[in-house]
């Protein structure tokens, strides 16, 4: 079935939407980071009402930069989840600070905790699970705690390239989701391939991960864009997907989209509702008003922005 069909009527085009799709984007979340955000003249043109917005943070970004775009966010209505690297904070009194002033200066209710993409921490911590066992984060009151997952696993964690230490985290995060009061779910990497997403979510299933997984999908880009993040991101055998559509003369200048493997991932989800992706959660590699029209345009009712373009 044809995701996005135009047909002319007169001056308009109409657009139909998937209602698979459209139910599966319901309640999407973004990430941004400040340099990308500061692009963005209204947030509200671009986004649903109460569309979750996570804030990447890249080394070498001041702490300042990111409560202020937190609290813009937030100003403008929509619920904030920063980053936590864990390799970036250098003891338990920066991550402290770090907490009171996405609180007092953001009202920031939500975290993202990872290890982070550096190789020698900067200090006291060197995983997610470090940072969890602080109990700063339930005893500030927050009210959602995303931990990261790897449907294709992930070489600085593994580097011999088996899911062992992957798994063991997951286990360790399962139980922990049970003694915090914070709800929990997996926030993934993006990857390419719907099948092996399936098996992925299915097989944490199977071994008693039910935490919600909201799964990372990157957003329309540049077919080089996108090849140049997914190795950057170390993403395993879904790049081949990519690599494929590089070797189609005829598909080589044409921007990626993510239409084919969330059509795939929205019916599966129609026909198992009980399976344990809840939520897609998207990297708008492409930039945020490509990623953003894009939903516009393919989620129907559930991803029109709060300020309807006209």
């Amino acid at each position: 079935m044809a995701l996005l069909n135009f047909k002319k009527r007169a001056s308009e085009t109409e657009l139909t939407v998937n209602p698979q799709v459209e139910s599966f984007l319901q309640d999407y979340s973004i990430e941004v980071m400040p340099r990308t955000a500061q692009k963005v003249e209204d947030f509200r043109e671009l986004l649903p009402a109460g569309t979750r917005v996570y804030i990447a943070h890249i080394e070498g970004t001041p702490i300042e930069e990111m409560v202020a775009t937190a609290k813009r966010l937030n100003d403008d209505g929509f619920p904030v989840m920063p980053h936590f690297p864990a390799r970036i904070i250098k003891d338990e009194a920066t991550l402290a600070d770090w907490i009171a002033r996405y609180q007092g200066e953001a009202d920031v209710k939500q975290a993202l905790m990872l290890a982070g993409g550096v190789a020698t921490p900067h200090g006291d911590f060197d995983s997610s699970m470090q940072l969890l066992e602080t109990g700063l984060f339930d005893k500030a009151g927050f009210t959602n705690l995303h931990v990261a997952g790897h449907p294709e696993g992930n070489k600085d964690i593994d580097p011999d390239g088996s899911m062992k230490n992957v798994s063991e985290a997951l286990s360790w995060k399962q139980k922990f989701s049970e003694r915090t009061d914070a709800k929990m779910a997996l926030a993934t990497q993006f990857a390419f391939e719907a099948k092996p997403i399936i098996a992925w979510a299915n097989g944490l299933k199977d071994a008693g991960i039910d935490l919600p997984i909201h799964i990372g999908i990157a957003g329309p880009a540049k077919l080089q864009t996108l090849i140049k993040f997914a190795i950057a991101c170390g993403v395993g055998p879904s790049l081949k997907v990519l690599q494929k559509r590089a070797m189609d003369v005829t598909k080589l200048m044409l921007p990626y989209e993510p239409t084919e493997v969330l059509t795939e991932l929205a019916a599966y989800k129609a026909a198992n509702p009980n399976f344990n992706i809840t939520n897609v959660h998207f990297f708008p590699l492409g930039g945020i008003k490509t990623n953003a029209t894009w939903a516009i345009n393919n989620g129907g009712e559930s991803t029109q922005p709060v300020k309807q373009q006209g």
